[in-house]
Formats: C-alpha cells, sequence, structure tokens
C-alpha cells in the first residue's frame, strides 16, 4: 500500500516516522511505497495555541489531495499536536486516515493501563490527548511544570536540538507524574523521541509515535 505522510511538524518528527518505517518495512521484507508532504510547525503551533482547527485542516485538505493525487491509498499526520483537528479532517480528507490516537488508545487498553502521565504541548497535557483515551485517566503535570513542559517543547519542535536543559525539564516532570501514581509517561510529542528513548528515559515512558508508526506499517 502506498502511505502518505503529512510531515514537517516538526523536521525531527518527520524524520522518525521516515527512519522507522524504512526499518519496519525491511523486517517485513516488503518495499515501502512512501510520500511525504511538507506542513510548517510555526503554522501549526500558532493554529493550535488559536484553536483554529478549520484553517489547520484547510492546509491538511490540501496536503491530502496532493499526496491522493500522488497515488498514496492513506494518510498519516507525523505530530501528536496536528492531531488537534484529526477528527474534523477526517470528515474533509479524500483519503482514509491512520489516526494516532485511535492506535494509542488500543494499545493502552491491551496492555491493561489505567493511570498514565503526559508530556507534550499544553494543549495535548491538558486534553489528556484531546480526550480520546478514555477509560484511562492521563495525568498533566501541575502546577508550573505544565508551562515549563510546553515552552520546552515549543523549543525543541522550533530549533530540533534536543539541549540537555530541555531534556532535564521533561524528566524532571516526568518523574513528578510517576510519583503521583503515573504507571508510565506518554511522549505526546512526536519530537521527544529527539530526546530519549524508551530504553535511555529515568522513568517508563510510551512511544505514542512507535505505536503510530508499528500500526502504519501494518498497511505495508
Amino acid at each position: 500500500m502506498h502511505i502518505g505522510l503529512i510531515g514537517g511538524i516538526g523536521p525531527a518528527a518527520t524524520d522518525f516516522y521516515y527512519r522507522r518505517l524504512i526499518k519496519l518495512a525491511a523486517e517485513k521484507g516488503r518495499d515501502l511505497d512512501l510520500t511525504i508532504v511538507h506542513a510548517d510547525a510555526p503554522t501549526l503551533l500558532a493554529n493550535l495555541i488559536s484553536g483554529d482547527g478549520a484553517a489547520h485542516c484547510g492546509i491538511y485538505l490540501r496536503l491530502a489531495e496532493r499526496l491522493k493525487a500522488a497515488g498514496a491509498e492513506k494518510v498519516a499526520v507525523t505530530s501528536i499536536a496536528g492531531h488537534f483537528c484529526i477528527d474534523a479532517f477526517a470528515d474533509l480528507s479524500p483519503l482514509p486516515i491512520l489516526d494516532l490516537t485511535t492506535s494509542l488508545a488500543a494499545w493502552l487498553q491491551e496492555k491493561g493501563m489505567t493511570r498514565v502521565g503526559i508530556l507534550g504541548t499544553e494543549t495535548v497535557m491538558r486534553s489528556g490527548m484531546y480526550g480520546k483515551l478514555a477509560p484511562v485517566d492521563v495525568l498533566a503535570p501541575a502546577g508550573g511544570d505544565l508551562a515549563d513542559v510546553h515552552e520546552a517543547y515549543v523549543s525543541l519542535v522550533q530549533s530540533g536540538v534536543p539541549s540537555q536543559e530541555l531534556k532535564d525539564v521533561f524528566i524532571r516532570t516526568g518523574r513528578a507524574l510517576v510519583g503521583r501514581g503515573a504507571e508510565a509517561v506518554l511522549l505526546g510529542g512526536t519530537d521527544l523521541n529527539a530526546v530519549f528513548t524508551a530504553d535511555e528515559a529515568a522513568f517508563p515512558v510510551v512511544d505514542c509515535a512507535g505505536i503510530h508508526a508499528a500500526d502504519i506499517a501494518r498497511c505495508i
């Protein structure tokens, strides 16, 4: 199957999906039929903060039409923050959508998890990833930690550079979430994969983008 990716939001996230899908296709002994289009990360962040899902769906629609014209049969968004308008986009898209939130909700229930923490943008954290992970209880960072994580994540997306200072914010907050009873911490921003892996983290993590990529690879 020819997969279309809406990438660019941000570049590190797109690179993660590209490399992971190459690896998963090779493991299956299949050729990867893939087209990637570019969406602008600053525009995404502006629309996310303002809650302008209609404007962003318009961007996704144009890109999905371009992917369809290139022969893509399904489309996925390579950004967790970019899923803030995914339901509205699904109503407009000319291609079936491989939705990260659907993949993640199924995975959490399969693993029997009941309470998880989350790191990502403010919208992702406050909404418990758009309220789509029920019945799992999703804990957002408390107090000033929420703003610190949001600012650190936006800096990471914009720079693409996982500095030690940013990493310290995520690790400190992840430990606090586990201290509040989280069984694991969701990497609720795809670019967090550039900061640390599940093996390197100082607390249990759920690699949301990795789960999504595995579901995409099942279509290859």
